[in-house]
């Protein structure tokens, strides 16, 4: 970056749900926003995490002055134990988020090495150029702050995911009144998330799931069971006052539930009645009526609690006929397909089930139309950046901007990478790009996993894999007995005997061949070797299996 210029760009979080990351610079200093991780779709075999591509970061390390989170939520922080690998840098976060972050760390083994700072609406942290500042907002998780940078070329606003909840179940009351002195006193730039821009109207209050959710306590015959997102403290202290106010013990299933609750329990962010909490064995024991259960996998996820119970496989609690399964969340898009999966499993279980937007046990945590343009009133910034949201969610969320009377010529809908350039007063979209994308997780491998090992793997779970291991003599590459073939996902071989004993006699007499026009290079003949038998296989089957030939020499 050249000159005394501001950068405002997005890593993640633009055209996208999820892996939220952006960057504010002033000349050589960089703030990085939120560190988050998406999970993968089903294209993407076998990947564990979604990441940010933090090149920019890297490549101008002795820039990055710190790492802002503005809350709690998986796509906000779930990348950070994966960028201080890489990049160990401060971080700055509310007290639930800091706890909620120290435990990904412990996991990882590195919150001894990493500065964690706690902040509040009423910090202030200077980083060189930039001075920023906070301010609350209410969201379905607690501790939500809103980020004020105060640079040389004007105020840059990001304001978070947010509601305006005014009746929040925690009292996490939106600052109004701060929002509109920040305002006053001249927002340049505004980032804000985008992602019910499609939705008219007002969010309704968290408040109005509990009373839905004690009636529903109440009908429960038997046992009941609560699946929903671990991370959304609120919801989870209805499910606690509801089990309280029926005279129910509470019992946690899902590793994320155990870990949140302990935390936000620990730091007062969840109120639970002494006693109340016990271990699944212990539960068991319990008369059916007196036991409440509150798992993770309220999106379907094959691993989580709610998936196990569903398909019996849970080995400390099963499901049965007469218990009342509540899902207090509706499917992000992409999960309806094993969200329903399981709700027809617990059906055939006998399990009474209540799910859907018609429960009313659930409500966004996401502000609708109305708020997002009460928050551009608010704030009456000149210039407006829509973010943390797909593009069609960007689009109607700058035409809200429109008519609120921002100009549309100070618009910008970016794409990951593209930036914000502001000198000397005025704002553009610059030319330039940093370099952003996705960086895929698969167990202890961060990053190693490119488009053809995907591909190999979209094309073992398509069609399967041959192998085809064949012995050579040593001393003159002569073939010494019949290739040995191996099928796994493509035929099953004992109901395929003809086609095994037609591909071992191709193997061999391509082979033969090849010995007697002295062809003996194996990098030769492994190729030859899959162009004769992917042609025959697929003239015969009309499948493309991957072909592996092995030559051992003896």
């Amino acid at each position: 970056m050249s000159g005394e210029r501001l950068w405002i760009a997005a890593l993640g979080g633009v055209n996208e749900i999820g892996k939220n990351m952006y960057l504010v610079q002033y000349a050589d200093d960089i703030i990085v926003i939120d560190c988050g991780a998406k999970f993968p779709d089903e294209s993407l075999l076998g990947i564990d995490l979604i990441i940010p591509d933090v090149s920019y970061l890297l490549n101008n390390i002795d820039k990055v002055r710190g790492l802002v989170v503005t809350h709690g939520h998986e796509d906000h922080i779930g990348g950070i134990p994966y960028l201080l690998k890489q990049l160990n840098i401060p971080i700055y976060a509310s007290r639930l988020t800091l706890g909620l972050i120290e435990n990904k760390l412990k996991e990882h083994g590195l919150l001894r090495q990493t500065s964690l700072h706690c902040i509040d609406a009423d910090s202030t942290l200077d980083f060189g150029t930039i001075t920023t500042t906070f301010f609350n907002t209410n969201h379905s998780i607690p501790d939500c702050l809103g980020v004020v940078f105060d640079t040389p070329e004007g105020t840059v606003v990001h304001t978070g995911d947010f509601k305006f909840d005014m009746t929040p179940v925690n009292k996490p009351y939106p600052d109004l009144h701060r929002m509109a002195e920040i305002g006053k006193k001249g927002v340049k730039i505004l980032l804000s998330e985008s992602t019910n821009a499609e939705r008219p109207g007002f969010t309704p209050s968290e408040r109005l799931v509990g009373s839905h959710m004690e009636e529903a306590f109440k009908n429960a015959e038997q046992r009941i069971f609560v699946s929903t997102f671990a991370s959304n403290v609120h919801r989870l202290q209805q499910v606690v006052d509801a089990a309280h106010h029926t005279g129910r013990k509470l019992t946690l299933l899902g590793r994320s539930m155990v870990a949140v609750v302990g935390v936000a329990q620990e730091l007062g962010y969840l109120d639970i009645p002494d006693g109340m909490l016990i271990e699944p064995a212990e539960a068991a024991d319990l008369p059916p009526e007196q036991c409440a259960v509150l798992c993770t996998g309220s999106q379907g996820e094959p691993m989580a609690a709610l998936s196990r119970l569903a398909n019996s496989s849970n080995r400390l609690m099963e499901i049965q006929a007469g218990d009342t399964v509540l899902i207090a969340a509706n499917p992000i898009p992409g999960n309806e397909r094993n969200v329903a999966r399981i709700v027809d499993n617990l059906y055939m279980l006998g399990a009474r089930v209540i799910y859907g937007s018609r429960s009313e046990l659930h409500v966004s945590g996401h502000g609708s139309q109305e708020e997002l343009k009460l928050m551009l009133t608010l704030m009456k910034p000149e210039y407006f950046i829509p973010v943390h949201g797909e593009y069609r969610m960007l689009h109607h969320h700058s035409l809200l901007a429109e008519a609120v009377g921002v100009n549309p010529e100070k618009i910008f809908i970016l794409k990951n990478g593209d930036i914000v350039e502001a000198a000397g007063g005025t704002v553009r979209q610059s030319g330039k790009k940093l370099t952003a994308g996705q960086i895929l997780v698969d167990g202890l491998g961060i990053g190693d996993i490119g488009n053809v090992v995907l591909r190999d793997r979209r094309q073992l779970s398509a069609d399967g894999i041959l192998i085809t291991v064949i012995t050579l003599s040593q001393t003159d590459g002569r073939l010494l007995n019949s290739p040995d073939t191996i099928s796994r996902g493509f035929i099953y071989i004992r109901n395929s005997e003809t086609l095994m004993d037609e591909i071992n006699q191709l193997v061999t007499d391509t082979l033969h061949k090849m010995h007697k026009a002295d062809l003996g290079q194996w990098n030769i003949m492994k190729q030859t070797i899959k162009d004769v038998l992917g042609k025959f296989l697929y003239e015969k089957t009309k499948r493309r299996p991957m072909i592996l030939p092995i030559i051992i020499e003896v």
